[in-house]
């Protein structure tokens, strides 16, 4: 066996954050288990925790430091092992930029079948995650593997934040703008990838992206709401965001920038039962005037996208707006 002749993909059931547990699945999963310790939390300087299911934890250690914690990692996504790398520690990375964070430290988590696959081809997963986290600044110290029947790889990360610029779900109000900072398709793309062995490498670069600058430029701007957008779509993460801010979403589909082949993957069929998933979900606080392959693409589980903001940054296209909460309880409209 050559690591040119391994597709890494054929060896897990999922894929990228398509393999994340559905996402009202997972809600009931920890419902309950914050509201207990919600008064404890606040006097030990929590700042964001479990209740509104946010892209990492916050902690203050005093009036001008908090610490960012995270926590990534998913089955191969690409049969590129170096690749597979980049995209995971990318993927890790982005939780915390996506709360106004800098990452200061991280250590790699590690699935993997040594009896199945050579340990020449983990070493290459290591060099893509240690050359993206060389990229952000962020030191990898060490890590935890274990001997996996599925190949697992991504990070814990450690961040700084200043406490009172910290991005957050919960804080997007009716009259700003929604943007979004890199284009949706990721999902159905290394579906088609994983199914055929077609190499889209617009998909491999927009995952490998960190998010940094967006996440700077939104601090620059001084955003307060923010989110990235991953397994669970941006339908999914949109509703998150609009329920946890007790606002309404307007969005305008036809302002959503997508990857090149991503349209043709859903005509022929490369959708995950994720992306399904995630449409199931929001649906019932969906209003929509789109078809079906529109709602499919707006649901495609991502992996390693964009910030989702509530505001307007350079280079990010605007696409919908929030609005004051619906009487009728829709949280997302589609227009």
């Amino acid at each position: 066996m050559t690591n040119a002749s391994v597709r890494l993909t054929q060896y897990a059931s999922g894929g990228g954050c398509a393999c994340k547990i559905p996402p009202g699945e997972l809600e009931e999963l920890v419902r309950g288990l914050a509201g207990d310790q919600q008064a404890g939390d606040q006097q030990a300087g929590l700042l964001v925790g479990l209740d509104n299911g946010d892209d990492a934890a916050v902690l203050a250690v005093d009036e001008r430091t908090a610490v960012v914690t995270t926590a990534d990692f998913f089955t191969p996504v690409v049969d590129d092992a170096y690749d597979w790398g980049r995209i995971a520690a990318a993927n890790a990375l982005s939780d915390v930029y996506a709360m106004g964070g800098r990452p200061v430290m991280a250590v790699n988590l590690v699935g993997w079948p040594r009896a199945t696959l050579p340990a020449e081809l983990l070493r290459e997963v290591l060099r893509g995650g240690l050359d993206i986290a060389r990229q952000a600044g962020c030191p990898v110290a060490g890590g935890h593997s274990i001997d996996d029947p599925e190949p697992k790889y991504g990070m814990a990360v450690t961040g700084l934040a200043d406490p009172s610029r910290l991005l957050r779900n919960d804080a997007a109000a009716a009259g700003l703008p929604i943007s979004l900072t890199k284009p949706l398709g990721t999902g159905v793309l290394n579906n088609r990838h994983k199914a055929t062995g077609e190499v889209f490498e617009q998909a491999v670069a927009c995952m490998a992206a960190l998010n940094r600058e967006a996440s700077a430029a939104a601090i620059a701007a001084g955003i307060e709401a923010a989110t990235d957008v991953t397994g669970f779509g941006l339908l999914g993460h949109l509703f998150k965001m609009a329920r946890a801010s007790g606002v309404t979403a307007v969005l305008d589909a036809a302002a959503v920038p997508y990857l090149a082949g991503a349209r043709e993957a859903v005509r022929d069929g490369f959708v995950s039962g994720g992306t399904r998933r995630n449409l199931d979900w929001v649906r019932p606080q969906l209003k929509a005037d789109v078809d079906e392959p529109e709602l499919l693409l707006l649901a495609d589980a991502q992996t390693s996208g964009g910030l989702l903001l509530a505001g307007e940054i350079p280079g990010a296209p605007v696409i919908g707006e929030f609005v004051p909460r619906r009487a009728d309880g829709v949280t997302v409209i589609l227009r």
